[in-house]
């Protein structure tokens, strides 16, 4: 059964299928009615009409702008949090013409993520993304003749900050404790390692066995981050490992050639998984974020003495006098630092510390700095 002579016809399957051509493009869809594939086809046809008649901007879906948005930004070292932002935004504005898109088409998604106890600031995440899309396709993005996708970007309200704006939530040793039994082993291992070195989400997942540098001298190693893969890329940056990290990356040699915490063969997206959620919620801390983890590291380290500058190195903020590179003592220095975190009684003497550094340059008077790149 079929109407092929309007382009529709009913395959095997019993879904509706468009299949025409108009003027050199074709027009293909699927759809469980006629009626359905009967209206987007007069739809279809009246827009290319426009077209070809005046000259009259084609209309594009957000879902094609999301998709071309995921293609030409596929080295962007936060992609997996777009997708994340653009799976949830999808069922309230996928379908929608990019003029459709504004403050008020917006609404129920800010409903439903207010109703799912999300903060500001994330769902901001969600609205900055949309609005970067729109403005993409209003200023950069073009047609076949040359017309932009859309023609004005909309105004995209931000949610207010102040007042609204979840603080960081450090994890206590006590609920450590209570969430590493219930997360599966591959997921523990990342984030006791990230508890122990203070780094960010999409550096665990993406860390590379080609990164690593071994420090033979303090018998731990460190990974040179390459620019490309840090958050803002203006610079590469060294990732430092204590003894508790160290062990971890013991512990995964030979799992896989490229990466070092690989799950069943493959890179892993995101530490912020069902997994993690389902754990946290066993725990009794549903609130708990991944990224909290590495706000517990900066806690940790200020309740040892830890001095602000080492604490900015450790967590790769940006500061005045930042070095453009490493030297063994420095990175001891930093070592030592993540070493007073490893556990909840830990607390290294600090002037056997000074003495092993000062050893450290006594044996190695022409120390090779380790080089990085600073963007």
């Amino acid at each position: 059964m079929g109407r092929a002579q309007t382009g529709i016809r009913q395959d095997k399957q019993g879904f509706w299928c468009v299949d025409r051509i108009y003027k050199g493009t074709r027009l293909r869809n699927r759809f469980e009615s006629f009626e359905e594939a009967e209206s987007w086809l007069i739809f279809q046809l009246e827009q290319l009409r426009q077209i070809h008649l005046f000259g009259i901007r084609p209309k594009k879906t957000f879902d094609e702008a999301a998709a071309k948005y995921l293609f030409d930004h596929q080295e962007k070292v936060s992609l997996q949090q777009d997708i994340y932002l653009l799976e949830r935004l999808m069922p309230f504005i996928g379908k929608l013409t990019l003029d459709q898109i504004h403050d008020g088409t917006l609404a129920s998604y800010i409903k439903d993520r207010k109703a799912k106890g999300l903060a500001h600031k994330t769902m901001n995440l969600g609205l900055g993304l949309v609005r970067r899309i729109l403005n993409l396709a209003a200023r950069s993005w073009r047609d076949e003749d040359g017309k932009t996708w859309l023609g004005t970007p909309p105004l995209i309200t931000m949610l207010p900050l102040i007042g609204f704006q979840r603080e960081p939530r450090p994890i206590t040793w006590a609920e450590q404790r209570r969430i590493m039994p219930l997360l599966p082993d591959h997921l523990a291992k990342m984030v006791l390692f990230d508890l122990n070195t203070g780094t960010r989400d999409e550096v665990v997942c993406g860390l590379k066995w080609e990164w690593e540098i071994p420090i033979p001298e303090l018998g731990v190693s460190v990974f040179d981050i390459p620019r490309e893969n840090v958050k803002g890329r203006k610079r590469g940056r060294v990732l430092v490992c204590n003894t508790v990290a160290q062990s971890i990356i013991e512990s995964q040699r030979g799992k896989h050639a490229e990466y070092v915490f690989p799950y069943q063969g493959h890179r892993i997206e995101t530490m912020n998984n069902n997994a993690w959620q389902r754990a946290r919620k066993r725990a009794g801390i549903p609130d708990l974020h991944i990224h909290d983890l590495r706000h517990t590291v900066g806690m940790r380290l200020r309740e040892a003495g830890t001095h602000e500058e080492t604490i900015a190195d450790i967590l790769w903020h940006t500061r005045q006098g930042m070095t453009a590179h490493y030297s063994v003592v420095q990175i001891d220095e930093l070592v030592e630092a993540l070493n007073r975190i490893t556990d909840e009684r830990s607390r290294v003497n600090r002037s056997l510390a000074m003495i092993r550094r000062e050893h450290i340059e006594e044996k190695s008077p022409q120390k090779v700095p380790i080089e990085r790149k600073m963007g």
